[in-house]
């Protein structure tokens, strides 16, 4: 049976995790030296590592044959967690079990001692979800827990966790993995899966990841149909192609070219194009604004090369000047009774000369 690459691929030891070593080097030093505390909170954005460390952690505590603080993945309880068959590893997501009962009853097994293993631990998947009374429940047992017991909190909104929680816990903020740590990731699986992956291509999918692991594993997964995957099996798996054409067109416009403008319009929604007009002006504007950050701060959806020639055209102001005028017409398509015409109006002005002294 087909196993997607997200799952495949999981991190199995602290060391196998990508971009978290200021974490997962703390949590090894951790383990080995038997310094564990009875609470952690792991937040950051989706898809970075959050519940991988989590499980990695409960098995590196329980595990048997422990490795310099990572687990050894061969002995009974490692091997029981992994397979989630260990009855003392439990895994919540509060998103669906965000209610006082489902933390009581959480509550009343927690006091009983393990059956299999050496600690029992509960892995809660997006705590911020649980309820005020659910929090306080929860908080009842984190004041004084049982030494056999270790909760791994997880979430992706920190700011909605009280504060009462966050003070008992050993906080961990994973973060976006830089563009080029995601790409040699993704070159390194696709030699392990034979797929034939160019180094350009390794680099738009981590790009359009957004710092996410889990996310590029998904859209390496997508493109791996393709016998080869190059930019432009990634643009047609992505759906990407209507971007490079938008490139075009706002090159067309800065050519002030409205015949050719008009024409490369005619085969797009009204809408999407100026939803996409509106996401390329931005990633303009950064590439402008902050060269040395845009790739942390863009999209993804556009080359670096597009996006270079396109900043090198405009001015700061006259990029502004394109993105509010282009707000301004899908502001007005809302209530307007033919979108064509308002995208087109949208077109003829940005290409008009009267819009300083050209954007250009």
């Amino acid at each position: 049976m087909y196993q997607a690459l997200y799952r495949k691929w999981r991190p199995a030891t602290f060391d196998d995790v990508c971009g978290q070593e200021h974490i997962t080097e703390i949590l090894k030093y951790e383990t080995a030296e038997n310094r564990i505390s009875h609470a952690y909170l792991f937040c950051g954005p989706r898809g970075t590592g959050k519940t991988s460390c989590a499980k990695i952690l409960a098995k590196a505590i329980n595990c048997l044959s422990p490795e310099n603080g990572n687990p050894c993945g061969k002995c009974a309880a490692c091997r029981a967690i992994e397979s989630e068959s260990a009855t003392d590893v439990l895994e919540m997501d509060a998103a669906s079990n965000n209610g006082v009962d489902n933390v009581r009853a959480l509550r009343e097994e927690a006091v009983f001692t393990p059956a299999s293993v050496r600690k029992r631990v509960y892995i809660i998947d997006e705590v911020h979800m649980l309820s005020a009374s659910a929090f306080n429940a929860l908080l009842k047992i984190l004041e004084e827990p049982p030494e056999h017991l270790m909760f791994i909190l997880a979430t992706t909104e920190l700011q909605k966790v009280p504060a009462t929680i966050l003070s008992r816990c050993q906080r961990h903020s994973f973060r976006r993995i830089d563009t080029p740590d995601i790409a040699e990731y993704l070159e390194y699986i696709a030699k392990q899966e034979n797929f034939k992956l160019s180094h350009e291509a390794a680099e738009l999918i981590a790009r359009l990841a957004d710092g996410g692991v889990r996310d590029a594993l998904s859209l390496l997964d997508q493109c791996s149909a393709s016998a080869t995957i190059d930019l432009e099996a990634v643009y047609s798996a992505m759906g990407l192609v209507g971007n490079r054409r938008t490139a075009q067109l706002m090159s067309s416009i800065l050519d002030h070219d409205t015949d050719k403008t008009l024409r490369d319009f005619n085969s797009k929604d009204p809408a999407t194009l100026l939803t996409e007009l509106s996401g390329l002006l931005r990633d303009t504007l950064m590439t402008h604004v902050a060269p040395k950050g845009a790739r942390s701060l863009i999209s993804g959806g556009y080359d670096d090369t597009t996006l270079g020639e396109l900043s090198g055209r405009m001015t700061t102001e006259e990029i502004i000047c394109a993105m509010e005028t282009v707000q301004k017409y899908t502001a007005s398509m809302r209530e307007s009774t033919s979108p064509k015409t308002t995208a087109e109006l949208c077109l003829v002005s940005l290409c008009d000369n009267t819009m300083g002294e050209s954007i250009a």
